[in-house]
């Protein structure tokens, strides 16, 4: 397994290639950023955006958290971080298109649909619980479809659920919903899945997933 030690390397390898060679590109990046797209994805280790969508340096805005969410817009006191990177990436960057990246094997989505860690308390999952408690919307919609069942096709349902929760919640935001009803922001929901390495689109209209 990786670690520190094995980073360290990686970056020596990184200064000698990636960055000595394209010393131009990052001289640019070192000016500013004007991603056209915003990703908001999963922080599990499998699933990084900038290797999915093979994209360089400053072409896409990044957020990860568990299970890729969006919490609604509020402004009750508190640490909105997602709100804050959402609105800096909408407001000041300018982004033209926004991507909500639901996964595979999403450990977050999973304990969402079990509720096991509904009784734990902070610091031994109890921050987790409330955070993906945004998915009790989708998790109600899995078990009136599965009811008690736990398979893989309960999970899927409920990870690609979780996608459409990000997005109505991203449409909650006065500047999201006056950009995109202006035709300046596309939201765009898409799953990934680990097994096969297969991303999949969501048609919001059918809210169905296809491959790419």
């Amino acid at each position: 397994m990786t670690d520190f030690t094995d980073m360290l390397a990686g970056y020596r390898r990184f200064r000698e290639t990636g960055w000595a060679q394209q010393r131009e590109r990052w001289d640019e990046l070192n000016e500013g950023q004007s991603p056209r797209v915003m990703v908001i994805a999963c922080s599990d280790s499998r699933v990084d955006p900038s290797q999915i969508f093979d994209t360089s340096p400053g072409e896409i805005f990044v957020v990860r958290n568990v299970a890729a969410l969006v919490p609604p817009f509020e402004t009750t006191p508190g640490l909105h971080g997602v709100s804050a990177a959402l609105e800096f990436a909408v407001q000041v960057l300018k982004v033209g298109e926004i991507v909500v990246m639901g996964h595979g094997k999403c450990g977050g989505c999973k304990a969402a649909l079990s509720h096991d860690l509904k009784d734990a308390p902070p610091g031994e999952g109890g921050f987790v619980h409330n955070w993906i408690s945004l998915l009790d919307p989708a998790r109600e919609i899995v078990i009136g479809e599965y009811g008690d069942d736990r398979s893989r096709n309960a999970e899927r349902a409920m990870e690609q659920e979780g996608v459409k929760v990000s997005l109505a919640n991203l449409r909650t935001f006065p500047c999201v919903k006056q950009k995109e009803k202006a035709g300046e922001l596309k939201l765009v929901g898409s799953f990934f899945a680990i097994s096969d390495g297969q991303l999949h689109i969501l048609d919001e209209a059918g809210g169905t997933f296809s491959p790419a």
